[in-house]
């Protein structure tokens, strides 16, 4: 899951990254940039809306990232930049900013783009209506003002270090929204932004269709449609990809390592590799009486061996998590309690906390009731899928009966996430370059929707959270960050597994693929496919 500004935050520093040439026409001779072609990429989910401050899934936010702008974005070196804001100021001491907007920029439809769209958004956001889990930084705004058509002010009561981040929020249309149950709007399956794509289709199950948008305001895309096709199974997208039916998709580390290291798929495709900005986790539902003891929580984290994982699941391709944040980042505190793979511990901690087999069935109970819970995941990563079945068998070697089950995207999402219907839950969470955790993490964040979807509630966390967010000086901030991470390793609500590489792979003739600290898709408009490659035609 990914919040409403992943879209944007896709990141990955680029130490380690790897690529294979890009391949050269026949004659040897440089092609030229070409308009046209098409597409056509992988998607293990299918999207649940098209709004985007309704979007909180991967599969719809990648979409969104197409086909609106936000008033800023990061760049390829993850600094930010302007989006439909050509600049910004930031004065009396950074709780006023002032973004300028570009001029002649339309929507879909034809309708001008202007202040009131973006001053529409920030109402929308903060409407107690709106069903949305990304309000509160919105809430902070003290007052908002859009003083002529090209000019949209905010002003906060104290400094806000995310304030500028959060406004790569996606701008919602005014003309087609207003006075329109958001919840019920026809752009839900048909959006309309001020994006270099727009929507075509969208087939249930099967997939959603874009075309570039010509009258884009930076440029016509060069890459003519894109089409998502929705393949729930990671298996079957790669036999796919290697039958032609995709251009590009996320490899798993055995596809990566060991599935596409043959001379025809290195003329067909060119495969990238980095340390993503993301991570997985299993996070323990703080509603069940069993997850509520500390102690409980320490031995699972104990019974499991992590380099197994990263062994066995990534083949090496990641590394271990122990927090939040990515190792190597400014925010990141490599100091933290650890706990390395030890059964005894775990056993031990387990019988502290009252759980014996009292029966001799092998597994532990307590009060005459088996220590047996579920852990979810979603169905189409195998990552995922194998982490809970060698966790599974870990876990029944100290006492522990697990029973693993894989659901489908959208069901997992509506019917267990959302609601808090659920014992466990392997997941991973994308890591934006901001260290704000707020939406994660802070008790306020607990209700049906929200993020803080396990329940975890921590007074000091909590002061953290606002305190880190409170201050624009770096140092400050660590300090926060850095005991907020301590506390989540004491506490374990989560158990932090790995850190993986993204892997990538696009065929071989795309070219305009330049890999940087924000991964390979910041430049998407400016993929390219010679004339004489382009594959398919509309």
């Amino acid at each position: 899951m990914r919040n409403v500004f992943f879209f944007i935050l896709i990141a990955a520093l680029l130490a380690g990254c790897e690529r294979e040439q890009p391949r050269m026409p026949a004659e040897g001779k440089a092609a030229e940039p070409a308009y046209g072609g098409t597409i056509i990429q992988g998607s293990i989910g299918e999207p649940s809306n098209l709004i985007p401050a309704l979007a909180s899934d991967s599969a719809s936010s990648d979409i969104v990232g197409l086909v609106y702008n936000g008033l800023v974005r990061y760049d390829k070196n993850m600094e930010l930049e302007g989006d439909l804001a050509e600049s910004w100021e930031i004065t009396e001491g950074g709780r006023v900013i002032t973004f300028h907007l570009r001029q002649g920029v339309t929507w879909h439809d034809g309708a001008p783009f202007t202040s009131a769209d973006v001053m529409f958004t920030y109402e929308l956001m903060i409407d107690p209506q709106t069903p949305t889990a990304y309000a509160e930084r919105y809430q902070k705004v003290a007052r908002a003002e859009a003083p002529d058509a090209y000019t949209f002010r905010v002003t906060y009561d104290e400094p806000l270090a995310t304030a500028l981040v959060s406004w790569a929020l996606a701008i919602h249309p005014r003309h087609l929204l207003e006075g329109e149950k958001v919840t019920e709007s026809p752009l839900a399956r048909r959006p309309i932004g001020t994006g270099p794509y727009t929507f075509v289709a969208w087939k249930t199950g099967e997939k959603v269709v874009l075309e570039a948008n010509p009258d884009y305001f930076e440029g016509r895309p060069y890459i003519g449609r894109v089409i998502y096709r929705i393949i729930p199974d990671s298996s079957t997208m790669f036999l796919e990809l290697q039958a032609g039916g995709l251009d590009q998709m996320g490899l798993t580390p055995l596809q990566y390592a060991r599935q596409t290291d043959t001379s025809v798929f290195k003329r067909k495709f060119n495969k990238y590799r980095y340390p993503a900005f993301a991570y997985t986790y299993l996070g323990f539902n703080q509603r069940r009486p069993m997850f509520q003891d500390k102690r409980v929580r320490q031995a699972l984290a104990y019974a499991i061996d992590k380099q197994e994982l990263i062994d066995g699941v990534l083949l090496g391709l990641g590394q271990t998590a122990t927090g939040p944040y990515k190792p190597g980042t400014w925010p990141y505190n490599p100091d933290v309690k650890r706990y390395p793979y030890n059964p005894q511990r775990a056993k031990e901690l387990l019988a502290d906390a009252g759980w014996s087999d009292s029966n001799g069935d092998g597994i532990l109970d307590k009060a005459g009731k088996p220590f047996a819970f579920h852990i979810l995941t979603n169905q189409g990563n195998d990552q995922r899928v194998k982490s809970g079945e060698i966790i599974q068998r870990r876990f029944k070697d100290i006492g522990i009966d697990v029973q693993l089950r894989v659901i489908e995207w959208a069901s997992f999402l509506k019917e267990f996430v959302n609601p808090g219907n659920f014992d466990a839950i392997i997941m991973g969470w994308t890591i934006p370059p901001d260290p704000d955790a707020f939406n994660v993490w802070h008790s306020s964040k607990t209700g049906a929707g929200q993020l803080n979807f396990i329940n975890y509630k921590n007074d000091e966390v909590d002061e953290l959270l606002e305190r880190g967010r409170r201050t624009l000086d770096q140092q400050e901030r660590k300090t926060y960050y850095r005991r907020f991470q301590e506390i989540l390793a004491e506490e374990q609500p989560y158990v932090f597994l790995f850190v993986p590489d993204a892997l990538p792979v696009v065929a071989a003739r795309f070219r305009g693929i330049e890999p940087a600290p924000a991964g390979i898709s910041y430049n998407f408009i400016r993929w390219w496919v010679p004339a004489g490659e382009q594959k398919y035609k509309h």
